[in-house]
């Protein structure tokens, strides 16, 4: 064939071949066999590797893994991906419902009804119909970049086929990554026969394989994917005004979305949907928990808007768990690492929505007697949200001998302190000197959110520790690779490897510090805000618990938690070893240096400098981030919940409790009258 008859053949392969995954994936109507497919696919393959010239990133042929990788790129979502407020009773749905209507005035209500996925959630940006990236989830702003990992995936469209809807110069998609039951079931098989350890459930093995550092390994496994919001776009045509619509403009652009999808008016409806796919559950070949309701307006949903964890114009009414009955063979007593006593049933194995199950919490001892649990009972387990395997109620034998009842041991059963009751928990208190909540501290330090280093997991710190090589947190910075290269798991290389990531772990940011430090109560987000209020670590352990509650977030019961911490004698001696030896803290006086003086400088002639505001309920005229931005511009600061050094609230429509305290601190609080009043004072339209 010519140049220009290769070139045509390419093109017309290309397009037949995009045009039967469309039929395959999309509308499940082949029609040609698979024999045929992979005939056409052959044939594309062949002329592109003879044209090397001719061959484009977006062809069905560049879905094989690339290089592996050394480790994800971090990647910013074009716009927030956040969870969904759930729950499991009919309840909470009403409460949900008649947020709605009040919030939008009683005006006409229509939700779009969709199953409730369980996979692993992405990101997919496209830009001229190409697909440009995908991110995983993350904390629903920032994620992991894994474009590679999935273009392997066949429903996946490279390029997306033009419809009658324009496609947007940049498109922003939402779906959920999954693996069908069947295909979950045969990669299991196929690991036990390599000898591997198999994955729990669909969802574990869809996250799992998705997060392959080697693309080549995701290539190699059955994941699908449907796609159900379009999170953003720009340029193009005009994009759809309801999800109905969005829906389907997302599968005439070849994407797949989710079936059974349903309009409802009221809330019998929506329950009677929920009742429907409760009955066809199990006839779905892919796991779902539950139904996800959201309102069809996207106009609407702009005007109620979101909280900073769910937008409030979705719901997630879960099915109930899965129960089963077994039987309790023994309790044991398990530290985790915060030194809390757990008892865990060891039962006898049961299958439990598709996974085998042999141990479930009993939560506290409180628990444990309140059921009245023992050594041999027969008991119901359930996973909560399919997810969590947990005792429900014992199941009584009349006739049948029953064991004493369990008791707590007085001594933790890891390093033999004296165990202490808070509550109705039991707590051992040697903290980083018990062995068990020493492997658990490890693991919590070495995570994403904390010091980040690559290949310390559970099983590392717990065989660090088992070995004598860790006797306290400091002597992770002394471990050799000669130390490590001999012990199960490890080679010359990954005991090099995991040395100089513990070493380049040693200059870490002050708040990331704090949250690998594992303090009670204290998670990513207020670990930030300690840094940033205190700006060094030796004026937060200074800190009483009064100016530990004038951080936003910051409670009494926080703050009580966070004094005692710093003020124990062996944790003081940890952090002296650590700042003293190992590791250089880059305080938050250390980032802003001169560039935060003169920032300070320029904000205190803002109007509104110093201020704080904290906003509550939907505004009608301003978007949350528009609100923010609104206020920050004229220097203040918003903060998320409200507290005494809160100066204004802003309450929109269904304040909530934050109006309750506010009202009770005696904070201002304006409403969105009064807001709009306070900006326009200020020039702000």
């Amino acid at each position: 064939m010519s140049d220009k008859a290769v070139e045509r053949r390419i093109e017309e392969l290309r397009q037949a071949i995009r045009h039967h995954d469309y039929l395959y994936h999309v509308l499940d109507a082949p029609e040609i066999s698979d024999e045929e497919y992979d005939r056409l696919f052959r044939e594309l393959r062949e002329l592109e590797g003879e044209h090397p010239e001719l061959a484009t990133p977006d062809s069905p042929t560049q879905r094989v893994g690339g290089r592996p990788l050394d480790s994800f790129t971090t990647v910013d979502h074009v716009a927030p991906m956040l969870s969904l407020d759930s729950a499991q009773d009919e309840a909470s749905l009403l409460r949900f419902d008649a947020r709605i209507r009040r919030g939008l005035a009683d005006a006409e209500v229509r939700y779009v009804l969709e199953p409730k996925l369980d996979g692993a959630s992405v990101e997919l940006v496209y830009e001229s119909g190409v697909l440009a990236r995908a991110a995983t989830r993350g904390d629903g702003r920032v994620g992991e970049g894994v474009t590679e990992n999935v273009r392997t995936i066949p429903a996946v469209p490279l390029r997306l086929r033009a419809a009658e809807r324009a496609i947007p110069a940049i498109l922003a998609l939402r779906g959920e990554v999954i693996m069908r039951i069947g295909a979950f079931e045969a990669l299991n098989e196929q690991l036990l026969a390599a000898d591997r350890a198999p994955f729990a459930n669909p969802r574990n093995a869809a996250a799992g394989s998705l997060r392959q550092l080697d693309s080549a390994i995701t290539a190699s496994r059955p994941l699908d994917l449907f796609v159900y919001d379009i999170l953003a776009s720009e340029g193009g045509g005009e994009m759809p005004g309801t999800q109905w619509d969005g829906l389907q403009a997302i599968r005439q652009w070849g994407l797949p979305s989710p079936e059974m999808t349903r309009r409802a008016s009221t809330v019998d409806e929506v329950l009677e949907y929920h009742a429907e796919l409760i009955r066809e559950r199990d006839d779905f070949d892919y796991e779902i928990d539950g139904i996800v309701i959201k309102l069809d307006d996207l106009d609407a949903r702009r005007r109620l808007g979101a909280t900073s964890h769910h937008p409030r114009w979705a719901f997630a009414y879960k099915f109930p768990a899965r129960k089963e009955v077994t039987r309790i063979l023994k309790i044991v007593p398990s530290v985790g690492r915060t030194g809390v006593v757990t008892p865990v049933a060891m039962m006898r194995p049961v299958e439990l929505a598709g996974v085998t199950v042999s141990r479930a919490t009993l939560h506290n001892r409180e628990e444990v007697s309140r059921k009245d649990v023992r050594e041999g009972d027969r008991v119901r387990v359930q996973r909560a949200g399919d997810v969590i395997p947990q005792v429900l109620e014992r199941v009584d034998e009349p006739g049948r001998e029953r064991a004493a009842p369990w008791r707590m041991p007085d001594a933790c059963p890891s390093c033999g302190s004296a165990l202490f009751e808070r509550g109705p928990f039991t707590v051992c208190p040697n903290s980083f000197d018990c062995p068990a909540q020493l492997a658990g501290r490890i693991e919590h330090f070495a995570s994403r959110g904390a010091l980040d280093i690559d290949g310390l997991g559970e099983e590392t710190a717990r065989l660090l520790v088992s070995e004598g090589l860790v006797r306290h947190l400091p002597d992770l910075y002394e471990v050799k690779a000669a130390q490590l290269a001999d012990l199960p798991g490890f080679a010359r290389k990954s005991a090099e490897n995991l040395v100089t990531a513990i070493s380049e772990s040693s200059s870490v940011e002050l708040r990331r510090f704090l949250f690998g430090l594992g303090i009670p109560e204290v998670g990513t987000s207020v670990a930030g805000d300690l840094a940033r209020h205190f700006g060094t670590l030796e004026r937060l352990r200074a800190a009483s618990e009064e100016e530990l509650q004038e951080v936003a977030g910051v409670g009494p019961k926080m703050a009580e938690r966070i004094t005692a911490f710093f003020r124990s004698a062996g944790n003081a001696e940890i952090l002296d070893q650590l700042v003293r030896g190992p590791l250089r803290l880059i305080e938050a006086a250390d980032q802003s240096g001169q560039a935060e003086e003169e920032g300070g400088r320029a904000a205190a002639g803002a109007p509104l400098a110093g201020l704080r505001f904290v906003f509550t309920g939907g505004l009608a005229g301003w978007t949350r981030e528009e609100a923010k931005r609104q206020v920050e511009s004229l220097g203040a600061r918003v903060t998320s919940s409200v507290s005494r050094s809160t100066d204004y609230l802003v309450a929109g429509s269904d304040p909530g409790s934050k109006l309750g305290k506010a009202t009770e601190l005696g904070v201002m609080v304006l409403d969105e009258r009064e807001f709009a009043a306070l900006l326009a004072r200020h020039g702000v339209e």
